[in-house]
């Protein structure tokens, strides 16, 4: 059935430039498969004479925008967001894989997922490309509660057969074969969509590595993600554990494992090289600065990205983010943009952040025209903003001059306050 919602409207063009209607109209409908797309957006006055059989649904001072994209989270931290750590390696080494340990039941891990995916829809993010643990059962968990919910998630298992404890290390055929079962049985499934995922060089024997590459040539619409020049210890890790690769990079391009729908999460200590690598081979960076502020791993280079014109998009990171709240990643992003002490500073405007945790972030997993926009026929994920959720937003959003303006009040001073509904684009 054709619906429609009436209230300002925030969508972006193929350019990625912002198109806003103060008094908009958004017409829904399902497709031959019965999933809701969008079929027509703009203002009110344009549309609405095109659907005189709907009636819409009148939402006065609201706003309705795209449903978030978070390119990168871990579902298993849920519980250890915020732990105290001096760093990156001690932080995994005290915190992430004990907690990790506990995905080996089921039961936990179906418990973990309902909370992660709540707290997901909560924040209005509506499709994620997330970790799991190096345990089948935590992926089986969290797509089956994803599908429930029939949201778009991306998901895979952890591989990490050497330098990990026991309990969250797992042995070389044995996790390809897993992995290989996993794929077959949910890439493609509704709205899931599976991830190769070796958690990050240091942990992959050379066999794995190659391994993944093999799969990831076998089953090119899967997705690839991992982590890479997150750490200064870790970058040199890497190059003592794998000193024939160009770089920390390199590693992961010599076993096959950079192509268009890979995501590497942080790319901070980057050179050209490398940059023009991601660009070529359009390989896509997770950008996590909460995380890299929380942890001190350091800045995202955004001249850097933008100068060579490589694959970005914004991502929480949760547990070493601080936060599932998309305004939160945006706002440390804006700071990290603005870092000059260490590199170019880059001032990013509001609607540039908002891009990259929308439609940006889409075209960086590959997706673009089908999430993260507002435009006839992606699939209707779209939320209900309010801008007067807290007493000092309301005063800012009143006296907003301009659309920049408005998105940087609500990127300053929102947060789960401000999502007001979050619609899932359902099927039947």
């Amino acid at each position: 059935m054709k619906k429609a919602y009436r209230a300002s409207l925030l969508r972006f063009d193929d350019a990625g430039r912002p198109l806003f209607d103060t008094d908009g109209l958004l017409v829904v409908a399902p497709d031959a498969q019965g999933r809701e797309r969008v079929v027509d957006a703009g203002s009110h006055g344009a549309v609405q004479p095109r659907h005189p059989d709907v009636e819409p649904e009148r939402l006065p001072g609201r706003i309705l925008t795209p449903g978030f994209v978070d390119m990168h989270i871990h579902f298993p931290q849920t519980d250890i967001i915020g732990a105290p750590a001096d760093g990156l390696l001690p932080w995994l080494e005290n915190y992430t894989f004990p907690a990790e340990t506990r995905f080996a039941e089921a039961a936990h891990s179906a418990e973990v997922a309902e909370v992660f995916l709540d707290e997901l829809l909560r924040h209005g993010v509506t499709t994620s490309l997330t970790f799991a643990t190096s345990h089948p059962a935590s992926v089986n968990a969290l797509f089956s509660a994803a599908r429930h919910r029939q949201m778009r998630l991306i998901t895979g298992k952890v591989l990490q057969d050497r330098h990990s404890p026991d309990g969250v290390r797992d042995d070389t055929e044995r996790s390809l074969a897993d992995t290989e079962d996993l794929i077959r049985r949910w890439h493609g499934v509704d709205r899931l969509g599976y991830a190769i995922t070796p958690r990050f060089a240091p942990t992959s024997t050379e066999a794995q590595l190659r391994g993944a590459g093999e799969l990831a040539a076998r089953y090119a619409d899967t997705w690839i993600q991992s982590h890479v020049a997150e750490n200064k210890d870790e970058v040199k890790w890497a190059r003592e554990l794998f000193p024939a690769s160009r770089s920390y990079l390199g590693v992961y391009d010599d076993f096959g494992l950079m192509r268009e729908r890979a995501v590497y999460a942080h790319c901070i200590h980057f050179d050209d090289d490398d940059r023009h690598l991601m660009r070529a081979t359009r390989t896509a960076a997770a950008v996590s600065p909460t995380s890299n502020l929380f942890l001190g791993s350091g800045f995202f280079d955004f001249e850097g990205a933008q100068r060579v014109d490589y694959l970005h998009g914004l991502a929480s990171d949760v547990g070493g983010g601080t936060s599932f709240s998309p305004f939160h990643t945006m706002l440390a992003a804006y700071y990290a943009g603005r870092e000059g002490q260490t590199k170019p500073g880059l001032s990013l405007a509001p609607s540039r952040l908002w891009w990259l945790h929308t439609a940006g972030a889409a075209q960086a997993l590959g997706l673009s025209g089908t999430i993260g926009n507002l435009q006839p026929g992606c699939e209707a994920d779209f939320l209900v903003l309010d801008p007067a959720a807290t007493p000092l937003l309301a005063r800012k959003s009143a006296n907003a001059a301009s659309l920049e303006e408005l998105l940087f009040a609500l990127i300053v001073l929102g947060d789960d306050r401000v999502i007001e509904r979050t619609v899932i684009a359902r099927a039947g």
